[in-house]
């Protein structure tokens, strides 16, 4: 999986990492690619994680659990922006298949 273009080096600033490390840069991208994966199975949908909204919020803060060993953590903490994250989507769906663009 690619990442968008300056989505490493966003995730790295969030994460305090300030220092070159082309090691650490591999790390970080797998947070990256599987957070990445993880929530758009959550939302069934993929999401545009290049803009400042709650899939990138939520992105970062799973790479933040991920480096941190407490991704167990993760979901149930975020438990609530998972489902509202799931449902919105699932709103859009809907919306899209009954040609519906009011909802």
């Amino acid at each position: 999986m690619s990442l968008p273009p300056g989505l490493l080096e966003d995730v790295k600033n969030y994460l305090n990492i300030t220092w070159d490390d082309p090691e650490e840069d591999i790390k970080v991208m797998g947070f990256i690619a599987r957070g990445m994966k993880y929530l758009n199975k959550v939302a069934g949908a993929e999401l545009d994680y290049t803009i400042e909204d709650k899939p990138r919020e939520l992105l970062f803060d799973y790479c933040l659990y991920a480096r941190s060993h407490a991704l167990h953590e993760f979901q149930t903490n975020y438990l609530h922006e998972l489902l509202s994250l799931q449902n919105e989507y699932e709103v859009k769906a809907y919306a899209e298949a009954n040609n519906n663009t009011d909802i």
